[in-house]
């Protein structure tokens, strides 16, 4: 009698084992779990705080023609180490699924922390301090269906307990209006209202790369072992097998010189590895994917230099820089429009909507330089080709390569638009000469 495999037990019923097969249910993980994870993996703390340094790593520049206000801004923000809030305010939102930064403001009339901050009543911005979803009890929502901000948060009901368990400030929970404090969140599932931890999703590829790492390290310690043979191991009892394996072990953990009756063996086995470094790449391959971080960088690859086949990087630097625009930018922008409101920081209050100024990233990476030498002669190539035709003219090319200041040192190709803006901002000059 012949069956074929798939007539067995049935298709699609209970006893189907493809049927019975079921993806991995979600996995909720706390506070203390995820500082466990954290804490004891070098590897995870690399997922969580790399993004975060690259976010921030190169800052911004900020444009406005009033060179003397600009600079005011700059310094205050490094006098209130926005940089290193910013970055911990995004490592706790991978981590926790919420990053905070506290607002420390003084204004002009008394106020309640439940009061929404009136920006036209600021005086100093005094400190802003990052900290996580764990200070957070609760989210209070705004479920007025006809509320102009029906879903949004209203106020966050903050823990402002000390470690030791004092109050400060003599009170135990507060409600804090949203206003006053910048909230980064990336990851929030449609029935929920707090941020997915980035380690939930992870949780199963960890568990992998970490039972891997401690297989590897097993193979490691027992890669060669001996075996010894012996006729009167039979006769021996237990206490004398226990002590003569120790005795071995001592006496033949390195390469000594064995002495043994003729009628005894002693050989060397060694652990077979086959097919290891495939198993070992593809949990590697997972994690990358999982995190959507090349393993490279991962690993911890120096930040802002790719070669030019580094096109997975590339892609990363890529990602980091849409990251800034849609979720740093509304948080930075806001919080220089406080600095411009606040009467004593700046020489006076200063509407933001009466100045013109703009915020803009700083270049993340920078080419190495085999690849920036073989940009240049591309380059170098097709301006030829474009002079040589009269498309422009050497000057022209000379100008648009090297400025005013010849050839530097400077990496010139680094993903960045300054070179369309330059000329951009050219041609607005000569037309604005011609009117």
């Amino acid at each position: 009698m012949r069956n074929d495999f798939m007539i067995g037990n049935g298709k699609g019923h209970s006893k189907d084992a493809l049927v019975r097969q079921q993806p991995g249910l979600r996995r909720r993980l706390t506070h203390q779990q995820l500082s466990n994870l954290y804490a004891d993996n070098r590897i995870i703390q690399n997922i969580i705080d790399i993004p975060a340094e690259d976010m921030t790593r190169s800052w911004f520049t900020l444009k406005m023609k009033d060179e003397t206000l600009k600079n005011n801004i700059m310094s205050k923000l490094r006098d209130l180490k926005a940089k290193e809030a910013f970055k911990k305010m995004r490592s706790f939102e991978r981590l926790r699924g919420d990053g905070f930064i506290s607002l420390g403001i003084t204004q002009s009339t008394a106020f309640n922390l439940s009061d929404k901050l009136d920006e036209t009543k600021l005086k100093r911005l005094d400190y802003i301090h990052a900290f996580s979803g764990m200070k957070v009890e609760d989210f209070i929502l705004n479920e007025d269906m006809f509320s102009l901000n029906y879903g949004q948060v209203e106020m966050f009901k903050l823990n402002r307990r000390s470690r030791l368990g004092e109050q400060i400030a003599g009170v135990t929970q507060d409600n804090v209006h949203a206003s006053r404090v910048i909230h980064d969140q990336t990851r929030r599932l449609e029935d929920e209202y707090r941020g997915q931890p980035l380690l939930e999703p992870l949780y199963d590829i960890i568990t992998i790369l970490d039972t891997s790492l401690w297989s590897v390290g097993q193979m490691l310690y027992d890669f060669a072992f001996k075996v010894y043979k012996s006729d009167g191991i039979e006769n021996m009892s237990s206490e004398e097998k226990s002590e003569l394996g120790m005795l071995m072990d001592y006496m033949f953990r390195t390469e000594a010189l064995a002495i043994i009756g003729t009628s005894e063996e002693l050989k060397k086995e060694g652990t077979p590895i086959g097919g290891i470094k495939e198993l070992l790449d593809y949990v590697w391959e997972m994690l990358a994917g999982a995190a959507r971080m090349p393993k490279s960088v991962i690993k911890g690859q120096e930040a802002g230099t790719i070669t030019g086949a580094q096109y997975d990087v590339m892609n990363y630097y890529s990602r980091i820089a849409a990251q800034q625009e849609n979720e740093m930018r509304p948080h930075l922008e806001r919080l220089i429009r406080l600095l411009l409101w606040s009467s004593d920081e700046l020489g006076g209050s200063i509407d933001p909507a009466t100045i013109e100024w703009e915020l803009k990233f700083n270049p993340l990476w920078e080419v190495d330089s085999k690849t920036d030498a073989e940009i240049r002669k591309i380059v170098a190539e097709t301006d030829n080709i474009y002079i040589t035709n009269g498309v422009i003219m050497a000057d022209e090319v000379r100008e648009t390569r090297f400025g005013n200041s010849g050839l530097t040192n400077v990496l010139k190709f680094t993903g960045d638009d300054a070179d369309i803006e330059k000329m951009a901002l050219e041609v607005y000059r000569a037309y604005k000469g011609r009117g």
